[in-house]
């Protein structure tokens, strides 16, 4: 008798199971536990790495990141479906040079002509809609709510005062540390304007420097550090100049003096309070908006086009403009995340946070909607270091940090590029109930306003990379469905088995399997394998 080898059994019994049910029913597989054991890498990036680091895979190049391009070396010669993506952010340079090939175009619309052509109860909406009319400076939630107490119960106002009085101490804290860094920078660009002769310098000519001066070593010493986190030390005084001024604005009360909302013209706390509000321009309001261009480049940046970066994914992307400088309301968070449904996204990335959320039944109806209509939502864990199992962070899919209200939602920690205990962001937040999986986040390079590039850090930067991932799971396995999308890229990434030191934390070690559900990060060669292997039932 001819005994079938287990390999070729196992083929057979998924073809038959592909066959018996519709795929959309098929359980997403356990993920392997297979672990790469490499040593972590210990040469400096190169500039293709340093920009590129997100797409590399950790077994070839040393890298912890996503395998990208090996994924894509697996899809080559495959059929795949247009995906768009949702994403519900601040404005959206569809214009850019890397953006404007990827933008969505609303077909039933005719530019210009002042007329809802499609009668989706929104003019002239091209590339998506701007829920935030003219405005972009906004306050935060906490703040809003000190200015409108009758919009929160009591509870939460109570939580708020408190909350208020620690945001006070913390603000005094920051103004003391910060002034003292850009102390630091200051006299460090000193000392390297006077030893280079100079007042421009690379970080590359910062680091060569070899001196027993102890002044000079101490400047360097500085430098490096920064770098990790900027490109230039002008950068880094800019960015501890606008915290102090940001803090003392939280210390004085000066953000309680204004309501930013009064030129979009609705009202934030009324669902229902005029349909349609905002206007069609999706694009970013000032230079300094780059947030929702840094996000969708890292989606879908045209591939390969020999201009500045890879997108994860070929997709087209749908600008909803909802998140200001400050605090997205919830009504806008809402409405974004059902007009990206309505409108044809698969995929809707929501890169974003705040520590209080008055309607937030608004935005669970929202979710609840979008998985009706198959759609899954990805989304940013947050960047305060804590366990959001135990302090509430919004938006969330589970009211009480137990509970889903549906299975489309998936929240995305940040990591960065360091295959040791640093492999998690340090300001990421974490959770084994409610972080789902980790994806690149530290030092991301992608495109910002006006055909510019930057590396930006945060859980926002993580959640499109595994957003582009979920796109093109969605792209070239359409059959599969938003929860199981979901799964997927939880059980397919890479299993991490290391110590590593806990987010928020200057050296408290925990396993890194403790700090998300899945305890992997997102890895798109593991995710399409494992689709294909459930559509098409082979390995």
């Amino acid at each position: 008798m001819r005994v079938l080898k287990p390999v070729f059994y196992s083929a057979i019994a998924v073809a038959t199971l592909a066959s018996c049910k519709t795929v959309s029913k098929i359980p997403v597989p356990a993920g392997s536990n297979t672990v790469v054991n490499i040593p972590a890498k210990k040469a400096e990036l190169t500039d293709y790495e340093q920009e590129n680091w997100q797409h590399l895979d950790l077994a070839t190049d040393t890298i912890p990141g996503m395998s990208v391009n090996k994924a894509y070396e697996f899809l080559k010669g495959k059929k795949h479906v247009e995906v768009v993506v949702g994403v519900v952010d601040s404005g959206t340079d569809l214009k850019h040079e890397d953006l404007v090939d990827v933008a969505w175009v609303n077909t039933k619309e005719i530019p210009g002509d002042g007329i809802d052509n499609d009668k989706n109860g929104y003019v002239d909406d091209i590339n998506g809609w701007n829920f935030l009319g003219d405005a972009y400076k906004e306050h935060l939630e906490y703040e809003r709510i000190l200015m409108k107490p009758e919009v929160a119960d009591a509870e939460t106002l109570a939580e708020v005062k408190a909350y208020q009085a620690e945001k006070i101490a913390e603000a005094k804290k920051t103004v003391a540390r910060y002034g003292g860094l850009k102390g630091m920078a200051a006299d460090a660009d000193k000392a390297f304007t006077k030893y280079f002769g100079k007042s421009t310098y690379t970080k590359e000519e910062v680091e060569a420097i070899n001196t027993n001066d102890e002044m000079l070593g101490k400047a360097k010493n500085f430098a490096t550090r920064m770098f990790g986190y900027f490109d230039t030390l002008g950068e880094a005084k800019e960015y501890f100049e606008k915290g102090i001024k940001n803090a003392e604005k939280t210390i004085n009360g000066d953000n309680l003096k204004t309501d930013y909302r009064t030129v979009v013209g609705d009202n934030a706390y009324d669902i229902n309070d005029k349909p349609g509000y905002g206007n069609g321009n999706t694009g970013h309001s000032e230079k300094d908006e780059a947030h929702g261009s840094h996000v969708s480049g890292i989606i879908g940046a045209t591939r390969n086009n020999n201009k500045g970066m890879n997108g994860v994914a070929n997709v087209k992307i749908m600008a909803v403009r909802s998140v200001s400088d400050g605090d997205e309301y919830d009504k806008d968070v809402a409405l974004g995340i059902r007009y990206a449904v309505d409108n044809g996204a698969k995929v809707i990335n929501t890169s974003f946070g705040k520590g209080f959320s008055p309607n937030k039944e608004w935005v669970y109806d929202a979710i609840k909607y979008a998985a009706s209509k198959d759609v899954l939502i990805v989304n940013a864990a947050g960047n305060d270091g804590k366990n959001i199992d135990v302090e509430k962070t919004f938006p969330n899919d589970a009211p009480d940090l137990m509970n889903e209200v549906a299975d489309n939602f998936l929240t995305i920690g940040a990591m960065s590029a360091n295959y040791d205990k640093t492999l998690p962001a340090n300001f990421s937040n974490y959770g084994k109930k409610n972080v789902d999986v980790f994806a690149p986040g530290v030092q991301v390079y992608s495109t910002t306003p006006d055909n510019e590039y930057k590396k930006f850090n945060g859980t926002s930067m993580a959640s499109p990379a595994a957003a582009g991932v979920a796109a093109l799971v969605r792209s070239y396995y359409p059959e599969l469905t938003a929860s199981q999308v979901k799964h997927i890229l939880m059980n397919s990434g890479t299993k991490i088995d290391l110590e590593v030191v806990k987010p928020g934390t200057r050296d408290e070690m925990v396993p890194f399997s403790e700090l998300s559900v899945s305890g992997r990060v997102v890895n798109a060669y593991n995710a399409v394998r494992m689709a294909d292997r459930m559509v098409n039932g082979r390995k």
